[in-house]
């Protein structure tokens, strides 16, 4: 086995990174994951994820992880009902007795249906527990924020900001969006989609936004008008976290100072940004418990490569960072850390640079298509008509 007494070092603790340790783990390779939290309960977790039947489904079931992540799932936030700007229902999956958005999604359309097919769906808190419950006692090494590494024999000796130093074999980079790792394999910069979108989390929704947690059922919103977006749906632990998304000046925000811990402030960007919505939506920014993170949307080049190396690799977003808009990124993370576990392990390929190498080849192919889907869906999402052709898809009974 190419991995025989070697150790392996995954920087990032993120989804593709924990189904990469656990399938190693389930072929006794010598593994650990670093990761910058200082424990499993630190990290605010972002929205609700649903998983795909062609990526992560698998890698569950390749993880023998199918039926406790079944027993977490939640059968409501997958529905959806959509509005428009006034807040005025056009779509409600609530109505349709015994029909699945893939039974009502016309195939004639291009990829928006695919945001139109039902799968289960899970808190992304949920999802990393049960990954992380699956490894071996200190297989995760918390507050193991990445500095910086150094080639050593014929490995990695990795700096860590706690002042420890890890020697690896074999180094693989799946730590985000934002990787360290990545400029050890790649010099290519990432590319501003047009799109910046302001994620906010309220807590305790129930009561801190009633009418909006009402309105959700549990599921998802999505509202599209004058070339934006607002989606917003709520989590197990009680709390609601909304999207909104605009075609803004790559700089627009920074340039204009905008302090994302001034809720008032945020609440002024909106009014001013979103002055043609109704005030419905006000009540995003009424709540004590409410917080917000920048998230301007890049991708990386559809036609990125890098030269192979025989002891480094990345996955998820650290190889192919790209927008939301077709869900499509934890679930190729999970593919990603699904099949380089497998050319490790399968005895396939002469030594680790070949095995690498094919896995990066079938990652960045993959990862193109994907790309193009969202940057299609990220378009059409806030284009001029998004509401009439979403509509078109769905074709409502309402």
């Amino acid at each position: 086995m190419l991995l025989q007494n070697k150790k392996v070092a995954i920087v990032g603790g993120g989804m593709g990174g924990l189904v990469l340790a656990r399938l190693l783990q389930l072929q006794n390779i010598n593994v650990k994951v670093y990761e910058r939290d200082l424990n499993s309960k630190i990290r605010v977790q972002g929205s609700p994820l649903d998983l795909h039947e062609d990526s992560g489904l698998i890698a569950m079931e390749k993880a023998n992880l199918l039926d406790e992540f079944y027993k977490k799932i939640r059968p409501n936030a997958s529905k959806a009902r959509i509005v428009n700007q006034n807040f005025e229902l056009k779509f409600d999956e609530y109505a349709i007795k015994g029909t699945g958005f893939q039974e009502i999604s016309n195939a004639d359309h291009d990829s928006l249906q695919d945001i139109s097919k039902p799968r289960p769906e899970i808190d992304r808190s949920e999802l990393r527990a049960i990954l992380l419950h699956s490894l071996l006692p200190e297989t995760i090494v918390w507050d193991s924020q990445f500095l910086s590494m150094e080639k050593e024999n014929n490995g990695w000796r990795l700096f860590f900001k706690n002042g420890k130093t890890v020697y690896a074999d074999l180094v693989i980079g799946a730590d985000g969006a934002n990787s360290n790792i990545r400029s050890y394999i790649s010099t290519q910069k990432p590319i501003y989609s047009g799109i910046t979108m302001i994620e906010g989390t309220i807590y305790n929704a129930q009561e801190n936004a009633p009418k909006l947690f009402e309105f959700s059922k549990g599921g998802k919103v999505l509202a599209l008008g004058n070339e934006q977006t607002i989606m917003y749906g709520t989590k197990g632990d009680g709390s609601l976290m909304f999207l909104l998304g605009s075609k803004i000046p790559e700089n627009w925000i920074t340039e204009n100072d905008l302090d994302f811990k001034n809720n008032q402030m945020i609440f002024d960007w909106f009014e001013e940004v979103y002055k043609d919505w109704s005030s419905e939506w006000h009540e995003f920014f009424r709540s004590e418990e409410l917080h917000f993170i920048f998230r301007p949307q890049y991708y990386f080049p559809q036609n990125q490569s890098w030269e192979t190396q025989e002891n480094l690799t990345i996955l998820g977003d650290a190889a192919h960072r790209m927008p939301p808009f077709a869900g499509k990124g934890a679930n190729l993370a999970m593919l990603d850390g699904l099949e380089l576990a497998e050319f490790l392990t399968n005895n396939s390929f002469s030594d680790l640079k070949t095995a690498i190498s094919y896995f990066e080849k079938r990652m960045l192919k993959r990862a193109a298509k994907s790309l193009n889907d969202t940057l299609s869906n990220g378009e059409q999402l806030h284009s001029k008509n998004a509401l009439e052709r979403l509509l078109s898809i769905f074709n409502p009974p309402i």
